[in-house]
């Protein structure tokens, strides 16, 4: 099992976060015909000594800190000696809590906020507190890994709190100025101020599913969840993750785009609990510039397609096998990450154009946004008794199951082993990963052949599973 895109390893890669507001417009998304700003660079001593108040002002009083935390049950360590000679162990299981602490954003008067899905990742008890410093208990509206976003909600028993818009109609360049703003290293509320140094980073971070806005401002440990804010105070991306050797900022740190955030909030507002987003369901290379030579063009653009997944929204499309794309709905495709991302943040059933060179010709294909098929049904299931896949959490998997855990939707078909807990499985050597063919050659092609294959109590199981693309056969007593 492969993931959907190739990442970068860096020495370390820090979680961080940002966030803003749905019910709210910008200036820009309120009156879009009017022209983008002028950008100019400070030209006397004068401009030099202008503030960022104003803009910390307006943006402040929405920003959060996120406290999150669980209690676990860990075994007390005893004396190896008495463990030993009285047949211990371990001492008593001893509670021990465990915490995170992030920021976030409001992004509606009545107490929804973004936050970062890390920072409230696996946690039972979270608590927000505002600006003004007073605390709330929040709880989970939608929870999406695969963006590293979630959106809570507090009761303000009627309380219209101060929010940020989430501006996802700005035209951002590289260069423009940002602030960021949260909660690093929990000392309170702190602002930091720098450009945007990158747009669409997509070989970067820990998220399924991105295309980063990198930046020069300083971006610490608890910023997880704080906003990335432009000039007119708007939310224009989510604090997310910083690289750097040191774990503390070196100023490369990246956002979540504001387009990413609303899709996300909007999905959450609308009484969903998970995100389904469009699935182009194609896989390639990126054009490097020995490939354009071959392709006949004078720069290494595009990605090469390799295999279209029949049915999907690029099948029907009329995308091919040898086709490379170029651009989907104005934004340069250069990966499948970025890709996945052009089309991802679309509405389902929304008509996209895409931009493809065949032989030596562009063209352009309409795409209709389509989510993964789900074909055949997941039936998530844990085995278990006297048999080789005691313990084995499996499914059967299908692009939107591949696109739910973040595997490769062309590793194959059939049932995949997701999880392997106590029991049997795990001293037999089973990995999360690996597809179960057959059993005590009966061929397994669903979920359900597998419950039925291991129903019996054979004492000898003969076991053929696929790792890698590789077939490995086996057999166990039990």
């Amino acid at each position: 099992m492969s993931k959907p895109a190739l990442r970068v390893l860096i020495p370390t890669l820090a979680l961080l976060a940002a966030c803003s507001d749905p019910a709210s417009r910008s200036q820009a998304q309120s009156i879009p015909e009017l022209a983008q700003p002028t950008r100019k660079a400070p030209t006397d001593p004068g401009s030099m000594k202008s503030s960022f108040a104003p803009v910390v002002k307006k943006t402040a009083p929405a920003i959060v800190n996120v406290a999150s935390r669980r209690v676990v049950q860990r075994q007390q360590s005893r004396d190896p000696f008495w463990d030993f000679f009285m047949g211990g162990g371990g001492g008593a299981p001893r509670a021990q809590v465990q915490g995170s602490l992030g920021s976030g954003a409001i992004v509606r008067a009545d107490g929804v906020i973004i936050t970062n899905h890390h920072n409230i990742e696996n946690m039972s008890d979270i608590t927000v507190q505002l600006a003004d410093r007073r605390e709330f208990p929040a709880t989970v509206l939608l929870d999406d890994p695969r963006s590293d976003l979630a959106v809570l909600k507090i009761d303000t028993k009627g309380e219209r709190l101060p929010t940020i818009a989430i501006d996802d109609q700005e035209q951002l360049e590289v260069g423009d100025l940002v602030l960021a703003m949260g909660n690093p290293f929990g000392v309170g509320q702190t602002v930091t101020n720098g450009i945007v140094s990158a747009l669409a980073r997509t070989d970067v971070g820990a998220a399924e599913f991105g295309s980063y806005i990198q930046t020069d401002a300083a971006i610490n440990p608890g910023n997880s969840g704080g906003p990335l804010v432009d000039m007119d105070g708007d939310l224009i991306g989510v604090n997310t993750f910083i690289i750097s050797r040191s774990g503390s900022s070196s100023g490369v740190g990246f956002a979540i785009p504001a387009a990413v955030v609303r899709q996300v909030v909007s999905t959450a507002l609308g009484g969903a609990h998970s995100v389904v987003r469009p699935w182009l369901g194609v896989r390639g290379q990126p054009v490097t510039g020995d490939l354009a030579k071959s392709l006949g063009m004078t720069t290494p653009r595009g990605v090469l397609v390799s295999d279209v997944y029949p049915g999907a929204s690029a099948s029907k499309g009329g995308i091919k096998e040898g086709d490379v794309i170029l651009s989907i709905d104005g934004q340069a495709v250069n990966d499948e990450g970025g890709g996945a991302f052009a089309i991802g943040t679309h509405k389902i059933g929304d008509r996209v154009p895409v931009v493809i060179r065949r032989g030596d010709r562009e063209q352009t294909l309409t795409i209709r946004a389509e989510a993964a098929p789900e074909v055949p049904a997941k039936d998530e299931r844990t085995i278990s008794g006297r048999n080789p896949f005691d313990g084995a959490t499996v499914m059967n998997l299908s692009p939107a199951a591949a696109q739910d855990i973040g595997a490769d939707a062309f590793a194959g078909k059939g049932v995949l082993v997701t999880k392997v807990g106590q029991g049997f499985a795990l001293n037999a050597g089973l990995r999360p990963g690996d597809f179960v063919r057959e059993v005590n050659g009966k061929a397994i092609n669903t979920t359900a052949d597998l419950a039925a294959a291991t129903r019996g109590d054979a004492a000898t199981w003969n076991v053929v599973i696929e790792r890698n693309g590789q077939r490995i056969a086996a057999r166990f007593r039990t």
